[in-house]
């Protein structure tokens, strides 16, 4: 398991995911001051990014703070979000849409040792913030739930988080609401007003798929009761998906393994330059009385930043707390981290592969239902930072900010209702349009007049030119995978 929540080929890619290690924090001896800065949050007013290109909804300090970060990335459910899906000209139909999340919001998968475990209560309580109006049916109709729409193991799974103290890594209420209020988003957008399945819609209009745990099931599941409230259990069938990466039976690729190495290794050395941050992992390790290379091992930052989304003061012990200028300087390393992992490239050759089969997936799925095939209409995929991490990479996306819990990147298929044989694409995440910030599509405007980016594009660039990206002679998925010389 990995720094951010997720199932990881190595451990040694703990550094390689920056946005989940975030975490601002306040020692347990100043138990009334609140971590988290909710006005911002409820009253800020968007500014466009100066340096990414996804604006948020809270204003974008001048310079990186670390406490403006991992609040972005608790995402702390808001009244209201602006969003872009749905949006295209008026004689352009929406005609399919799939759909990957992150889980939402979890407990930490690591303990900080000799410490004790944050007190976070992992059972669904409507008089418990953050509540969403749809909570206790949610609750209520997931206990009616059957095991037949569940492909094993899925089918032992519980439907939704239940334990007074939580397990390590399970679900939060904020993480059931956070996915809540995507899907009751989605629907009010996609089906309410563009109609994307009718009233009597059937199983096979459907596409589902989670990995193998409890989180990354009761967010789809959430998700999906907020998208089509009151279900028909009949018609809903969760396949399970081993791999974090989606990859189904192509999941062995040797050449994205030696990319991953190489990141590692870059990752390490950049580590090992940094002797301020090596500084602050003895101090740390210090006040808990363990050996530096233990406390690394379990990955603080991991149950700092529940401490934080929670609003939970921090532990202490006798020897003392941890604190924000320990904080700093993580996130400070991460951040030049993620500078320098753009600029060597070497997890994009990862990102290109190892996202190639489900980008491959979606864009066969696309080409079918714009042969007319009405199947597998809605698709979902419910997923982990290190699967939505290299398909944003993988697109083009390097700006983007790491994937937050409950983050959302969605793929639109539009017909021309005045040309029915022309297709086009959009691609969104949490809630921008970033269709024109990919690879396939952010030179469209130069070459061409249409407002939209063709399904053609996507296609091209699955099939053809994600190879070509990898400075390769390969024409295929196989023959990058297995050429020698990496």
């Amino acid at each position: 398991m990995g720094a951010h929540g997720e199932v990881q080929p190595h451990p040694g890619l703990l550094l390689a995911l920056p946005y989940g290690d975030c975490i601002a924090v306040t020692c347990s001896a100043f138990p009334a001051v609140h971590l988290i800065p909710m006005s911002a949050a409820r009253n800020g007013a968007s500014s466009k990014s100066r340096k990414r290109i996804m604006p948020d909804p809270v204003t974008e300090p001048p310079v990186t703070d670390p406490v403006y970060e991992a609040l972005l990335y608790c995402n702390i459910p808001r009244v209201a979000e602006r969003s872009m899906e749905g949006h295209a000209p008026h004689h352009f139909k929406l005609i399919s849409v799939h759909v990957l999340i992150r889980h939402g919001d979890r407990y930490p998968l690591y303990a900080i040792p000799k410490t004790k475990r944050p007190e976070i209560d992992c059972t669904l309580m409507a008089n418990r913030k953050p509540y969403h109006p749809k909570l206790e049916a949610f609750v209520n109709h997931m206990s009616k739930g059957s095991g037949s729409s569940f492909e094993s193991p899925l089918n032992s799974m519980p439907l939704y988080p239940n334990h007074a103290l939580c397990e390590m890594g399970e679900l939060t209420q904020t993480g059931v609401v956070q996915h809540l209020q995507n899907g009751q988003l989605l629907g009010d957008i996609y089906l309410k007003k563009h109609k994307l399945l009718p009233s009597d819609w059937s199983p096979d209009q459907l596409y589902l798929e989670t990995t193998g745990r409890s989180r990354t099931l009761q967010s789809g599941l959430a998700l999906l009761y907020g998208f089509l409230p009151d279900f028909d259990w009949k018609k809903i069938y969760f396949r399970h998906q081993p791999s974090v990466l989606f990859c189904s039976g192509n999941c062995y690729c040797p050449v994205r393994n030696q990319y991953l190495e190489k990141e590692q290794r870059r990752q390490y050395l950049l580590r090992l330059k940094n002797s301020q941050l090596e500084q602050t992992y003895g101090e740390m390790a210090k006040i808990v009385n363990v050996p530096t290379k233990l406390l690394r091992a379990a990955n603080p930052i991991d149950s700092m930043l529940c401490h934080f989304c929670h609003n939970v003061s921090f532990p202490c012990t006798s020897s003392g707390c941890f604190d924000m200028e320990h904080f700093k300087v993580i996130k400070m390393h991460q951040i030049e981290d993620e500078k320098e992992r753009r600029k060597k490239r070497l997890y994009l050759g990862y990102s290109l592969l190892g996202a190639h089969p489900i980008l491959n997936q979606t864009i066969d799925r696309m080409q079918r239902i714009a042969e007319g095939r009405k199947d597998e209409v809605f698709a979902l995929y419910s997923a982990h930072d290190v699967t939505l991490s290299p398909v944003l990479s993988a697109l083009g996306l390097s700006e983007a900010r790491f994937p937050r819990f409950a983050a959302r990147l969605i793929f639109e298929l539009w017909q021309d209702r005045e040309k029915p044989s022309e297709h086009s694409v959009r691609i969104l995440y949490n809630g921008v349009d970033v269709t024109f910030h990919t690879f396939f599509c952010q030179d469209h405007h130069k070459r061409s007049s249409k407002p939209m980016c063709p399904l053609e594009n996507l296609v091209r660039f699955v099939k053809r030119d994600m190879f070509a990206t990898l400075d390769s002679s390969s024409t295929n998925y196989h023959d990058a995978c297995h050429r020698e010389g990496v």
